[in-house]
């Protein structure tokens, strides 16, 4: 499939409550129709907080949920969720297709500066997803900041980035999900929450769908609950690549 149509729910959170925020996007996602991708915030069952892990749903309850939504839209759907495994806590991006399959990343980068990294497991290493014909980036909130680790070598077609990235620095967020797009020669979809959280942090959304030349495709207004939607042409970014192949004079090196 050469076009992808992309759904990207910039939305508030119930805080530290699972079945309260699937209800809330059940009702959303009953009216998604015709969509090939649709993609949530970052720890879309709870709020983003180091806590969340020992208050969240089971895994299988999430897949179980996101099995119901993908096959129900006949689309892949994901977001990233706090789930406590035997090994410890974990961020991880789920993205579950109509036939069930699941998808895992598990958060590279850790966010110190509110101590993730003493509360959940860091990720071993990034994934990328075949879904139609595309190559699929899933990516988490911190991760934007590491743009080695999301080089493209020429594997993958769309990175997500979902995210609780607060509103004190919308700016540096809007900033760099514009140079993931462009240094990477890729469609980029950044996919943030939007209001307050049980910390009072502030989140402003401004999520944006992002095209390989730093064209803006959807963005989101600010502090707003929308639901962007675009529709990404492969071959129109094969296109671009072969007529400007900068991606050619990357330097090679591995994860």
């Amino acid at each position: 499939m050469s076009t992808l149509n992309l759904s990207v729910l910039q939305q508030p959170l119930v805080w530290m409550d699972g079945e309260a925020n699937l209800r809330f996007f059940d009702a959303l996602l009953a009216d998604l129709h015709d969509r090939d991708l649709i993609v949530l915030p970052e720890m879309f069952t709870t709020g983003f907080a180091m806590e969340a892990a020992k208050n969240s749903l089971p895994e299988m309850r999430v897949i179980q949920w996101l099995r119901e939504k993908a096959r129900e839209t006949d689309a892949m759907v994901g977001g990233s969720a706090a789930i406590q495994t035997e090994q410890g806590a974990v961020n991880r991006f789920l993205l579950v297709d109509p036939d069930g399959k699941v998808h895992r990343y598990d958060k590279r980068h850790l966010f110190r500066m509110a101590d993730e990294h003493h509360h959940y497991l860091a990720g071993e290493r990034r994934e990328v997803v075949e879904w139609r014909g595309w190559r699929i980036l899933p990516q988490v909130c911190y991760d934007l900041r590491f743009p080695v680790f999301s080089r493209n070598q020429n594997d993958y077609d769309l990175a997500l980035y979902v995210a609780n990235w607060p509103a004190a620095r919308a700016s540096h967020w809007q900033a760099l999900l514009l140079a993931r797009a462009i240094e990477n020669q890729a469609y980029i979809a950044g996919c943030n929450r939007v209001g307050s959280d049980g910390n009072q942090h502030h989140y402003s959304g401004d999520s944006r769908v992002i095209g390989p030349q730093g064209d803006i495709l959807a963005e989101g207004e600010s502090h707003q609950p929308v639901i962007l939607h675009a529709e990404l042409s492969l071959e129109k970014l094969q296109e671009y690549r072969e007529k400007f192949p900068a991606w050619r004079d990357a330097d090679a090196f591995s994860f």
